[in-house]
């Protein structure tokens, strides 16, 4: 069995609490797409990216699409990913999207999120539609030459199949807690 979730599958429930002061479930969503991501407070590659996601979700509100973060990191490896931070960089940034903390790292595994930032893209049924990067150059998205996720909403969004359903995301990779910060499980791998 794959690590990440393949194309096709239903999306994982949790219910997570989030920088609002609120808890928020899977089910809390009736937006025709639900857009989940795994993000951190310091990776540069996130950082690097923030301004361009924005853009996204804000084009792509009106058509009924939500965006909803969720940070995963151990802050056992790097303190800045804490809960605190978190409240601390949507109060900064004010991002358009809901930012959840996975304390025990149950939901990235679930969804098998490997890098951050790493997309998941789920159609009215919460089936999965596109997993993989925003962006080809996230680091400094100013440099990017390939935009994915546009395209699947695009796609998506006029009825059509994905035509690009899986990439690789770039970035850093999720902190696991008691690991290396560089480890990865080893069942993860190159998704195509």
């Amino acid at each position: 069995m794959a690590f990440t979730l393949e194309i096709g599958e239903q999306a994982p429930a949790f219910s997570l609490p989030a920088t609002d002061g609120k808890t928020y479930a899977l089910g809390d969503f009736d937006e025709k797409v639900l857009v989940v991501f795994f993000t951190c407070n310091h990776c540069p590659y996130v950082i690097g990216s923030d301004e361009n996601t924005r853009k996204i979700a804000e084009r792509f509100a009106p058509e009924g699409v939500k965006f909803v973060a969720i940070n995963s990191n151990s802050p056992n490896t790097y303190a800045e990913d804490d809960f605190d931070h978190m409240v601390e960089r949507m109060e900064e940034h004010q991002f358009p999207w809901l930012y959840l903390h996975d304390a025990s790292q149950e939901i990235a595994e679930a969804y098998g999120a490997l890098r951050t930032p790493h997309f998941y893209v789920f159609d009215a049924s919460r089936k999965l539609a596109y997993v993989g990067r925003a962006i080809d150059h996230p680091r400094d998205h100013t440099q990017s030459t390939t935009h994915e996720l546009v395209d699947a909403l695009a796609e998506l969004l006029a009825g059509n199949p994905v035509s690009v359903p899986v990439t690789n995301p770039v970035g850093c990779n999720v902190k696991w807690e008691g690991k290396d910060r560089k480890w990865m499980p080893p069942e993860a791998c190159d998704l195509v």
